[in-house]
């Protein structure tokens, strides 16, 4: 039930956001991966539509010519290999063009200028092939009273036509293609990071936790009831925060602290002196990103997997290096056995695959558990898509 719950959150998620994902490709620009690879099986059907396109040409002109249909001469032989020549490297042509005006550089041109360019060389183009690879080869053949100027001109103005025609129902379709592909990479993104967020929120929200912090409260009323307001308004402020939070892609190092501080009172009323912290944070690391709730999912790890006592507490240290944050903690496994699916430190390690190339690091020494988590450093775009 929950897993199908799942799937409409996504569902609708992902079916509003597809016009922002468009918006953000044209917007932004998309590295292009394609590049002219003429491979074995890539030639045989260029070759292929080559020969059949230009057989179907050859014999349309000479029915509309003759009237009727007849097997080519030696010299009909001769312009059909050259229009086939001429239609292949066409293809070839047009498709370096596509790749050229749909790559990186031409995207930051202006819209209407690029369309431009486009039509230009794909003129250009057609009119140097057309001129190499069939003017000048049937000129050498044939005399010069065959070629008269108005049905050379004639023949340069269809040819250049045919050649937009192509390319405009060929490439543009194969760019169409490659545009659908890429937004339904950048979907598939979009509902892979939704997915780790959901995930986040359902190990942040933990009914373990929540259970205990209310035991915790429970007793304390009766005890000490200014220590149980207080200890109330943590638990609030904590849940308060991983709401306000959890649609941020990133947040300050010092945001997430003030949350970590909340969730520190709560565990420090629980356990008391048996888990001590210990915080060395630069002020240079302050305004420094990281996927909101990182920590504090490194302290419930630290917490859950480690027993404490007053005379043996659990130390954690959380301290900043450069543009790293290191949360270190001494090894006292529990006597208990305590199953773990390593769900949270995945949690975090997916979430920065989305945003950075820089990876966490989990260590794990004979006296100490260390985690790395990368800060990152925002540059703030005034795009709102960002």
């Amino acid at each position: 039930m929950r897993s199908r719950q799942t799937n409409k959150i996504l569902y609708f998620y992902l079916r509003e956001n597809i016009k922002l994902i468009k918006e953000y490709i044209d917007h932004n620009s998309i590295r292009t991966t394609e590049k002219f690879r003429l491979t074995g099986k890539r030639f045989l059907k260029d070759v292929g539509i080559a020969a059949f396109a230009s057989t179907t040409f050859f014999f349309i002109i000479v029915y509309m010519h003759q009237g009727e249909l007849k097997l080519p001469g030696a010299y009909s032989l001769i312009e059909l290999g050259l229009v086939f020549i001429f239609l292949l490297f066409l293809i070839w042509t047009h498709r370096w063009i596509s790749i050229l005006i749909h790559g990186d550089r031409m995207k930051r041109m202006h819209s209407l200028l690029r369309p431009i360019i486009e039509i230009a060389v794909v003129i250009l183009a057609t009119l140097i092939l057309d001129l190499l690879l069939n003017y000048l080869p049937l000129k050498m053949i044939f005399p010069p009273e065959a070629f008269i100027p108005s049905r050379v001109r004639t023949s340069f103005v269809i040819t250049t036509i045919i050649s937009l025609f192509l390319y405009y129902f060929v490439e543009r379709e194969r760019s169409k293609k490659r545009l659908q592909a890429e937004i339904l990479r950048s979907a598939q993104l979009q509902k892979e990071n939704f997915q780790a967020q959901l995930e986040n929120l359902k190990n942040q929200v933990n009914p373990h936790f929540l259970f205990n912090s209310l035991n915790v409260l429970v007793s304390l009323i009766p005890q000490d009831a200014d220590r149980a307001t207080k200890f109330t308004r943590k638990l609030s402020e904590l849940y308060r925060s991983f709401l306000d939070n959890t649609s941020q892609q990133l947040i300050p190092l010092r945001k997430e602290l003030e949350v970590a501080e909340a969730y520190i009172y709560l565990l420090k009323t629980r356990f008391g002196e048996s888990v001590q912290f210990e915080l060395e944070i630069a002020p240079e690391a302050m305004e420094l990103h990281l996927p909101p709730g990182s920590l504090q999912v490194l302290l419930e790890n630290a917490i859950k997997h480690n027993g404490s006592t007053r005379k043996k507490p659990l130390t954690i240290a959380i301290a900043s290096h450069g543009n790293i944050l290191e949360v270190k903690n001494n090894l006292q496994p529990r006597m208990e056995e305590v199953s773990s699916t390593n769900t949270g430190l995945t949690n975090i390690t997916s979430r920065y695959s989305f945003l950075s190339d820089r990876k966490p690091e989990f260590k794990k020494t004979e006296d100490h558990f260390i985690a790395e988590l990368p800060l990152l450093k925002v540059e703030i775009h005034e795009n709102p898509h960002y």
